[in-house]
């Protein structure tokens, strides 16, 4: 276990670092940062005196690596949109897109494996193929479209619940259901496909001829072998939410680390960008970690592999 435990470890640095090298890089592709950061109306003058008071006249090597060192200490530099530190703006931000994520990431799973459980129990039939269905369009349908449609229908017509803010604990109802949308269609046709995979098993035969009751069946013995792949997705699910948010957040006027990156997207504001996609590749790996140490406890034959 614990040599399993330590190769995907290994493999999550090393991702880690592959983004710090890309996030670096594709803020200095975007074009000369120091003209972006002085505006269509500063002078060369201009130009210069921001290239030396940012860093950004040393070689790219050496701003990397010192941006690398801060950002390891904590230290992800400065804004210059809010004048503000980095960190600061991300832990003030962070908390509301992690409800967020977690908010659609708990109405998917509940919504995705029950759903999932019954078409596979009904495999074939009339109402199989209407929850295949209901899937298709949570796949298909866009998120903005969506978020647009609740907004209009239960925030203004039937003012069941608030549009915007997160007030009050039902501000996350929304825009949750939302990003559960699009997480719903894949973690339901993988428990679907595992639970029809467990149910024609010899051993769900065994327990059958014991005289187990169908709950104990599906839910103890069947779900728990069905649920692997499940988990897998869902950590991966919930890393596109917390990336994806931007839309999200952006429509429903919540002010996450989503609404964040492309408020700095659009004024140039590039530490703040670099720092948003670095800790969005650390929290994604870090799910990923996650999700292979429940693998593990749930199929112990993973640990030896």
């Amino acid at each position: 276990m614990l040599g399993f435990l330590f190769r995907r470890a290994v493999l999550a640095l090393l991702v880690c670092l592959t983004v710090l090298v890309v996030a670096f890089s594709l803020t200095r592709l975007s074009g000369d940062l120091a003209v972006s950061i002085g505006g269509p109306n500063a002078t060369s003058e201009d130009i210069a005196t921001i290239r030396k008071n940012y860093g950004l006249d040393r070689p790219l090597p050496v701003q990397f690596f010192d941006w690398a060192a801060n950002a390891a200490s904590g230290d992800l530099g400065r804004s210059y949109l809010y004048h503000a530190p980095v960190s600061g703006l991300i832990k003030e931000r962070l908390p509301i897109t992690l409800a967020l994520g977690m908010s659609g990431l708990t109405i998917a799973l509940l919504t995705a494996i029950p759903l999932g459980i019954v078409s596979a129990m009904r495999e074939g039939s009339v109402l199989d193929r209407v929850i295949g269905l209901v899937a298709l369009l949570g796949q298909a349908m866009p998120s903005f479209w969506l978020g647009l449609v609740l907004v209009i229908w239960f925030g203004l017509k039937l003012q069941w619940l608030p549009i915007s803010g997160i007030d009050t604990w039902d501000g996350f109802i929304l825009p949750g259901i939302v990003l559960a949308f699009s997480a719903i269609p894949a973690l339901l046709r993988l428990t679907r496909a595992g639970m029809i995979e467990a149910l024609s098993s010899d051993y769900i035969r065994t327990a059958r001829a014991k005289g187990l009751s169908t709950a104990s069946i599906v839910l103890k013995h069947a779900l728990r072998n069905a649920a692997m792949p499940v988990v897998s997705v869902a950590a991966v699910q919930l890393g596109f939410m917390l990336g994806g948010s931007i839309v999200i957040e952006t429509v429903f006027a919540l002010h996450g680390i989503g609404y964040l990156a492309w408020e700095s997207i659009s004024k140039n504001d590039f530490p703040v960008v670099q720092a948003v996609v670095l800790l969005l590749a650390m929290i994604y790996t870090a799910l990923t970690l996650v999700a292979d140490m429940m693998n593990a406890v749930l199929d112990p034959r993973l640990r030896a592999g």
